[in-house]
């Protein structure tokens, strides 16, 4: 019941707030780490805010995913693009019973993850890296 009141608050409520602001210090009391100068555009989806951490001078899009569920560290000055998702969990689709494996994101310093790029459990993005529009990356 705990989880799905905060997955509500923060991705119901949070999320759409106008004010970055306003978005930044209630995601910082929900337990995201996030470092000054970040820009969380409205509509973000996060999935456990304790999980992730994001450096100083990110710019995380409109609409973006970020699932903190295995965690998910993000450089300074990275640039993560509208829609685009940051898997840290799914399922083994080779499990009878479809349980769950995945792994940390990591993504380097001046990173940028273009649109609708999709990056999947267990994943490293090396400093300076482009992952183009609609990339997977795994």
């Amino acid at each position: 019941m705990r989880s799905s009141v905060i997955w509500f608050f923060t991705n119901g409520i949070i999320a759409f707030i106008p004010s970055r602001h306003i978005r930044y210090i209630l995601y910082k009391l929900l337990g995201m780490k996030i470092g000054g100068n970040v820009s969380i555009f409205m509509g973000t989806h996060i999935r456990n805010p304790k999980g992730v951490f994001i450096g100083e001078g990110a710019s995380i899009g409109p609409k973006v995913l970020l699932d903190g569920r295995r965690g998910i560290i993000i450089g300074k000055n990275v640039t993560i693009a509208y829609e685009a998702i940051l898997w840290s969990l799914n399922h083994d689709y080779n499990d009878l019973y479809f349980a769950g494996n995945g792994g940390k994101v990591v993504v380097g310093d001046y990173a940028w993850i273009c649109s609708r790029a999709i990056i999947l459990p267990g994943v490293t993005i090396g400093e300076g890296a482009v992952v183009a529009c609609g990339a997977v990356v795994t």
